[in-house]
């Protein structure tokens, strides 16, 4: 089972160093399982979701009728992969703007196992699944076309998919998350208004907090006490140079946590995590539910002084 391959590649003996050495949330911070949602990790979290469910589940509106051709949905090979928590499929296309702020406003959850394609009516290079380690998936929505929708691609930095109608639904996505890389500052909003900011410590020189849109994946138990006894988002980036991490981090992804020591925010201290205070995480985890994007850039521009 996932769960399985992945404790074997990521067990707890790497994450033991990590009292004097900033990590990725390696998904074995899997010492629980899984990533969970809401504190609880569903039962389910070692199932596969439904190979093929009815597709009579609510799809997204692709706004108002047009006379515009829509792009047929090619045919799905058998044994088409399905998105996980490794490294995603190559042939994805690059987010056509990974650096835009604008927020966010709709995600999109599958309700069934559905086909990932480079385009639309492109080619079919993934299958996206409801849940990934038994987290619901919900990936913001970022362009549409007639008959088809793109997300930002989980396990993947700066990749889209195309989806066609049918098979997911859609929910409202009301916060934002922005995090600078040269002033070291978060920021949550919310409808578009600036709720906080908090200081933060990001990665290290060769192992830098990927630029760029993704989003919150789930949440997990810290493993350690390092983490200061508070729960880690997992975010859909990855290492940009996975083969700059730690060999024991190999194959994680970004998280978005707190730490036993306040000291190094501020700082370039991680393997490419965004580490800020216990308390602002434990807001953020009261306030922001999975798939809420996360922007990261080198810095907001200065808004324009006021006569």
């Amino acid at each position: 089972m996932l769960f399985d391959r992945l404790t074997s590649r990521f067990g707890v003996g790497p994450l033991a160093t990590a009292f004097g050495v900033p990590v990725l949330l390696a998904l074995a911070l899997l010492v629980n399982s899984a990533l969970h949602h809401d504190r609880v990790a569903p039962p389910a979290a070692l199932v596969p979701p439904p190979a093929a469910a009815p597709a009579t589940a609510t799809t997204g509106p692709t706004g108002p009728p047009t006379d515009e051709p829509v792009p047929v949905a090619g045919p799905v090979p058998a044994g088409l992969g399905v998105v996980d928590y490794d490294p995603a499929p190559d042939g994805f296309p690059a987010d056509p703007h990974p650096d835009d702020t604008t927020p966010l406003t709709e995600g999109l959850s599958p309700t069934r196992r559905i086909a990932a394609y480079d385009a639309p009516g492109g080619r079919p290079l993934a299958l996206l699944a409801p849940t990934i380690s038994g987290v619901e998936l919900t990936m913001p929505v970022v362009a549409r076309r007639t008959g088809w929708t793109a997300v930002l691609l989980p396990s993947a930095n700066r990749r889209i998919a195309w989806l066609p109608e049918g098979g997911w639904s859609t929910v409202v996505l009301r916060d934002q998350i922005v995090v600078e890389r040269r002033p070291h500052r978060l920021t949550w909003y919310r409808h578009g208004e600036a709720v906080d900011s908090w200081p933060v410590a990001l990665g290290m020189p060769r192992q830098l907090t990927p630029l760029g849109r993704t989003f919150v994946l789930g949440r997990t138990p810290p493993p350690q006490d390092v983490y200061g006894g508070v729960d880690i988002f997992a975010l859909g980036a990855i290492p940009d140079d996975p083969d700059a991490v730690p060999t024991g981090l190999r194959g994680a992804h970004i998280g978005l946590h707190s730490w036993y020591d306040d000291g190094t925010l501020g700082r370039n201290v991680t393997n490419g995590c965004i580490r800020l205070t216990r308390s602002a995480q434990r807001r953020l985890l009261d306030e922001v539910p999975p798939g809420t994007p996360l922007v990261v850039v080198d810095e907001l521009p200065t808004p324009p002084a006021t006569a």
